[in-house]
């Protein structure tokens, strides 16, 4: 998963990108980037590492231009070494860099094309760098030295007729603006806004709404599945349908783990949802077990709060903080290795021992994918004096792997995959363990917003709504994303780090 965010200004936009990229911070840590554009020049700076670390004042003072370009990144196809880190940029045609959020399934292909057909080099494993070599291809067929929003909106066309997957995208094009484009079934999230000043109209594209309103923007709405809108440096505004056929299927998990609970998105506002999600989960507790005996419902810090609270609320019992975060240490569901995430479990979290001992306690977390935070969390509770640890999950069991952008891991990695709710508990060590039904998940979410027909939910129920993605294809993800082959990859990638480093 990552964050992406475009503004043209009437001003200087760095520290503006800046601060959107910290607010969008939570969907990735692994590497952010911005490019800025002035006087016929992009000026770039990214790197492996978070926001605050990249981005040092001598960087900031070099990212000069009124329009520019951010991302935020953690690895899902690709490696984690720096050179996989975005904005990506080619000279041909006018300069155009990219940021991208989702995973295109047919990237490999794409890449074959692209060599033989387009006559274009790939340089990395990105599927970004895919996305932006057939956008550039594009535009540059169209053969015109001063595109206009209508060869701009042409090329985004081809590019959802030759591109399949999940995209959310912004790319600038030198001396002319920036474009924001969603793929045609609306997988990943970008919305845009406004924000009228002195000088003029200024505009947002980003992946959540509260990096917009966060930097003083109004949401205007969220891109629609296989929409464009094109920005010019001077502020004017077009939109047009770029897909011939387009239906909102967004990303479920969004709602269940990475988005913000401040945003809205598709008209969903994210913390009305876990509000239900916290409501439902509690009445199948009831159906469940309508004489349990739970003293204190604890959240896992941070995404569960808001479904806990609500689950502690419809069930009479006491809300509890019982875990206190080391704000210092990344989410461990983006951390490359089983042993780094399940060494940074304890790290991350210290029991508080008076709201454990001696009582019989609900834990409630986001979701289940792996089960080694949930193991070490359970034990951590038991250590800690409970009586009886119980665990809740808001979402369903994740048994199938994700190929939209988020690193999912295999489905041999998953706890719940081939697993029963009984297994699974036993191997996590709680007494009992309860999951979200995921008619309610969908429920909890078109309460808010019923105008969504459909939802890609297939961590959940192994429906990829795309229609390309066959046993084959899961295999090679298979391969790819197995721990070993990330550790063997990580290796290489630090290896090459390291000489780099010795030579300069």
């Amino acid at each position: 998963m990552c964050g992406i965010v475009g503004i043209v200004s009437t001003s200087n936009v760095n520290q503006a990108l800046y601060d959107a990229l910290t607010v969008l911070q939570h969907r990735g840590q692994d590497a952010a980037g911005i490019v800025t554009f002035q006087d016929d020049r992009f000026f770039l700076r990214k790197d492996n590492g978070l926001v605050r670390d990249v981005f040092r004042t001598r960087h900031m003072r070099r990212l000069v231009g009124n329009v520019g370009i951010g991302h935020v990144r953690y690895p899902t196809a690709g490696s984690s070494s720096s050179a996989e880190a975005q904005p990506f940029y080619v000279n041909s045609p006018y300069g155009i860099t990219l940021a991208h959020n989702g995973n295109l399934t047919n990237a490999d292909e794409l890449s074959q094309d692209l060599f033989r057909t387009d006559l274009r080099h790939i340089n990395t494993n990105s599927d970004s760098e895919v996305l932006l070599n057939v956008f550039a291809h594009e535009l540059q067929k169209l053969g015109k030295l001063d595109p206009t929003k209508d060869e701009i909106f042409a090329a985004v066309k081809a590019v959802h007729q030759r591109c399949k997957g999940a995209y959310a995208v912004i790319a600038m094009v030198t001396g002319y603006g920036i474009v924001g484009f969603r793929d045609p079934n609306g997988i990943r999230p970008v919305c845009y806004g406004v924000r009228e000043t002195e000088e003029g109209r200024e505009y947002m594209i980003a992946s959540e709404s509260v990096a917009l309103s966060a930097a003083g923007f109004t949401l205007v709405r969220d891109i629609a599945p296989g929409e464009a809108v094109y920005i010019e440096t001077d502020g004017t505004l077009y939109t047009q349908q770029c897909a011939e056929q387009s239906h909102l299927i967004p990303c479920i998990f969004e709602h269940v783990y990475f988005a913000r609970p401040d945003s809205i998105m598709d008209k969903v506002s994210v913390y009305k949802a876990r509000l239900r999600m916290g409501e439902t989960l509690a009445d199948k507790v009831l159906r469940e077990r309508p004489d349990h005996d739970i003293d204190v419902v604890i959240p896992i810090p941070d995404t569960s709060r808001t479904s806990a609270m609500q689950m502690a609320h419809r069930l009479g019992v006491k809300f509890r903080e019982g875990f206190i975060k080391n704000r210092y240490i990344g989410r461990t569901f983006i951390m490359p290795g089983q042993k780094m995430r399940k060494k940074s479990v304890r790290q991350k979290l210290n029991p508080i021992d008076l709201e454990f001992r001696g009582k019989n306690v609900m834990l409630v977390d986001d979701s289940i994918v792996r089960g080694t935070t949930c193991q070490e969390i359970v034990q951590m509770a038991r250590d800690a004096g409970a009586e009886n640890v119980y665990f809740a999950s808001a979402a369903p069991p994740v048994r199938y792997p994700n190929v939209y952008g988020i690193d999912m891991p295999s489905a041999s990695e998953l706890i719940a995959h081939d697993r029963s709710v009984e297994e699974i508990c036993e191997m996590i060590g709680a007494d009992w363990l309860i999951y979200q039904d995921l008619d309610d998940l969908i429920t909890c979410v078109n309460d808010v917003n019923p105008e969504i027909e459909s939802w890609e939910c297939s961590v959940f129920d192994g429906q990829y709504v795309t229609g390309d993605v066959d046993q084959a294809y899961l295999e090679r993800i298979e391969a790819l994303r197995s721990d070993k082959n990330k550790s063997a990859k990580a290796k290489a990638d630090n290896a090459i780090i390291d000489l780099h480093n010795d030579e300069d």
